[in-house]
């Protein structure tokens, strides 16, 4: 196999691809498609996509088991000479080759000293997202989809966004399986999973029956992308994905506008009031998805809470009761509702390519 003026090993070869299939297409090299699991920092697909594929994934799919799984300290354990091997499969210029090896070798300067980086990526580069997407392109999505097809013996479901994924199984033997081989396949690259954030659960649609049947307490739940994912129920008794916010993520979020307000209280009502506005409209642009309501209702009466004892504290001779301070979130803040469609339902328009009306 060329790539660019060199040609690689056979070792080289099978532990980039993972002895997955590569297609060849003419004089413009390999083809590396976009993986249909991968979402992180990709164009068009924002991480409420990745959210929708879990979800429906799980519905759809006969899922009895989550590895929710998180690479350790991945921005600072990148190989580099892994990385130009990858890069290598798809960029023949060796100019542009060099620049990105100078990049990452810039090192970085904290407190006016310099220090060498031998590896990984410098976090919050612009171009850190896309070398980490061509990583885990070759060391774990390709390898992921050889793994399924040669190893699974039930369904498979696998989301990953930048380097926080979440897998699920039908057979616990599946999962505890593709742990033990992804341990290893990370290891020949230099990553390792993070011990602490790194599980196997159960969870599905017969997750709550089992484990009643045995005795054991509520399925576990799992964090992705800011949501925590409970085995919940429908009005109706069906099986459905509750997502609420995480309850780490609302109070960090909170004591950032609380102590915002503070430094704020003096500006003129109508000032704070479009800042909050903005505050809570973004909020609720993320995290108003249905069944999270309770979640983003209590966000908006506790930032209405803190406005109150903020504008209290302008003055001992304050007139402000909460009647009027009602009336001021009334009128500034935008109100709590749903904003989001059912996973399912929008996954399937953005999957089908068509409205769901033709």
């Amino acid at each position: 196999m060329a790539v660019g003026s060199r040609v690689l090993t056979t070792d080289e070869r099978s532990r980039i691809t993972g002895d997955c299939y590569v297609r060849i297409c003419g004089s413009r090299g390999l083809r590396c498609p976009r993986p249909p699991d991968s979402y992180g920092f990709r164009p068009g697909r924002s991480p409420h996509d990745a959210l929708d594929a879990l979800a429906t994934g799980i519905y759809k799919k006969k899922v009895n088991w989550v590895l929710d799984a998180d690479i350790r300290d991945f921005f600072t354990s990148l190989d580099h000479g892994w990385l130009q091997k990858f890069l290598e499969h798809r960029i023949a210029d060796k100019r542009v080759l060099r620049l990105i090896r100078k990049w990452v070798t810039a090192g970085v300067i904290e407190d006016g000293k310099w220090t060498a980086s031998t590896v990984g990526a410098p976090q919050g580069a612009s171009a850190s997202p896309l070398l980490a997407n061509v990583y885990l392109h070759y060391v774990f999505d390709r390898w992921a989809r050889q793994w399924r097809t040669r190893h699974a013996h039930g369904d498979m479901v696998i989301v990953r966004f930048a380097d926080d994924f979440v897998a699920g199984f039908e057979h616990q033997a599946d999962a505890q399986q593709f742990l033990a081989d992804l341990r290893e396949r990370f290891a020949k690259f230099g990553l390792e999973l993070h011990p602490d954030k790194t599980r196997l659960i159960e969870f599905g649609r017969h997750a709550a029956r089992d484990r009643k049947k045995r005795g054991d307490r509520k399925p576990e739940t799992f964090a992705f992308l800011g949501f925590t994912h409970i085995c919940g129920k429908t009005k109706n008794g069906r099986f459905w994905i509750k997502r609420i916010t995480i309850s780490k993520r609302m109070r960090a979020k909170l004591a950032e506008v609380k102590a915002s307000l503070q430094r704020r209280r003096h500006l003129p009502i109508p000032e704070q009031g479009r800042w909050l506005a903005s505050v809570v409209r973004g909020h609720l642009a993320y995290y108003a998805v249905p069944g999270n309501t309770d979640a983003v209702a209590a966000f908006r009466t506790q930032v209405t809470r803190h406005w109150f004892k903020a504008l209290r504290r302008r003055s001992q001779r304050h007139r402000l009761n909460w009647a009027r301070m009602t009336r001021l979130a009334t009128r500034w803040l935008p109100p709590a509702r749903i904003q989001h469609p059912f996973p399912d339902a929008r996954f399937d328009v953005r999957t089908q390519g068509r409205s769901p009306v033709r």
